[in-house]
């Protein structure tokens, strides 16, 4: 009886977030192309010690086609040859443009202030804000603008498709579609501004200037790690609508380079996100019950040979990998992270957790060879 209970209990809590999964991914489609011209956009890219990507990213920027553009790179104080190559780029193509980033303000955030840097020094009404390890597609500026002057709204973000270099990421990237689709209500946030249902992508986000300008942009989130989540948050309080598309097909992101890189990162994000005692008790039952547990239950309801519970077993089983499944297939994840789902959970789960201990303890969390405690940077 208790097994069939606890099977039960799985079924409840798979079960919801694989209906809202299913529901969110009929609505998170690739945008099409507009026929209309297109206004031109400014591709701004914060970079800080980025000499591995940042000439793959420019290369990729400048094969855009479709749209008017111009592409300017921030120098966040990098000690590497980032500077250099960007400015060879320059020199050869004058729609690439090089800025040095004024000195880290207390208070802020680097990537944050990088970004409101950028904006001061953009010609066109159109931010694409990209990270310096997002490859643009030929026509992923030009999708981007499609899709926000579709939808008339001043934000638009979308999950790049994502490559992987060790276990940690292929295990973990994917869970960024799982959790976005699977708990978030698109329904509701494409029907009002409520801050609430806000999000994004940090990797890829366009904006008006209007808006940007309405709202004060990264300036507002300035202490904040993660303008995923607080920049859409913020526009929505500003009575601005923002809205989210599917960007595999729109640009590619090679986040992390090494498995202690893909864990920091990920804790780095979970201070802004379930790091948090009101969040991280409810979201570890959620998710222990309706992801990782669905088979023991299984495995232990074929050994006592109890039918309805094997069913019942079987079913949240299901709901547990539904979401997994369709995002294996639309999004080019990792088959390894879909077989080991419920590892990818918990190891998720065990991040959130140190991210929170850290938090308490007060202890900075480090990126970029800077430590910020609750965003604000104090090295």
């Amino acid at each position: 009886m208790l097994l069939f209970l606890l099977s039960l209990a799985s079924l409840f809590l798979a079960g919801g977030p694989a209906l809202m999964f299913v529901i969110n991914w009929m609505r998170y489609r690739t945008p099409s192309l507009s026929m209309e011209p297109l206004p031109p956009v400014s591709i701004l890219i914060p970079a800080r010690n980025e000499e591995r990507s940042i000439g793959r990213v420019l290369e990729s920027a400048l094969q855009t086609r479709g749209i008017e553009f111009e592409v300017i790179v921030l120098d966040d104080a990098s000690t590497d040859r980032t500077a250099e190559i960007v400015r060879e780029f320059s020199q050869q193509d004058p729609r690439v443009r090089l800025e040095s980033a004024p000195p880290l303000p207390s208070g802020w955030c680097g990537k944050q202030h990088a970004c409101w840097a950028l904006s001061q020094r953009a010609r066109y009404d159109l931010f694409l804000f990209i990270d310096a390890d997002v490859s643009l597609e030929p026509t992923g500026a030009a999708r981007s603008v499609s899709f926000l002057q579709q939808t008339q709204v001043d934000l638009v973000s979308g999950v790049p498709r994502q490559e992987f270099s060790g276990f940690l990421d292929r295990l973990l990237i994917p869970l960024i579609h799982f959790v976005l689709l699977g708990f978030l209500p698109m329904g509701r946030m494409r029907k009002t501004t409520d801050p609430s249902v806000g999000a994004a992508c940090g990797q890829l986000i366009l904006s008006t200037r209007s808006g940007y300008e309405k709202t004060s942009g990264h300036e507002q989130v300035k202490q904040s790690l993660h303008d995923g989540l607080e920049l859409p948050r913020l526009y929505r309080r500003h009575g601005l609508r923002t809205d989210l598309f599917d960007a595999t097909s729109t640009a590619v992101c090679r986040m992390y380079h090494s498995e202690y890189e893909t864990w920091k990162g990920l804790e780095k994000n979970a201070t802004a996100g379930l790091g948090s005692p009101a969040l991280i008790v409810p979201t570890t039952i959620i998710l222990s019950m309706g992801q990782i547990l669905p088979s023991l239950w299984v495995i232990l309801a074929m050994q006592c040979d109890c039918t309805w519970t094997l069913v019942v077993a079987a079913a949240s089983l299901f709901c547990a990998w539904l979401p997994r499944t369709l995002a294996l297939v639309s999004y080019r994840q990792s088959l390894l992270g879909w077989v080991l789902h419920p590892l990818s959970v918990l190891i998720f789960l065990a991040i959130q957790w140190s991210a929170m201990v850290r938090k308490l303890r007060g202890l900075p969390s480090v990126w970029k060879s800077r430590d910020y405690v609750q965003g604000a940077m104090v090295k």
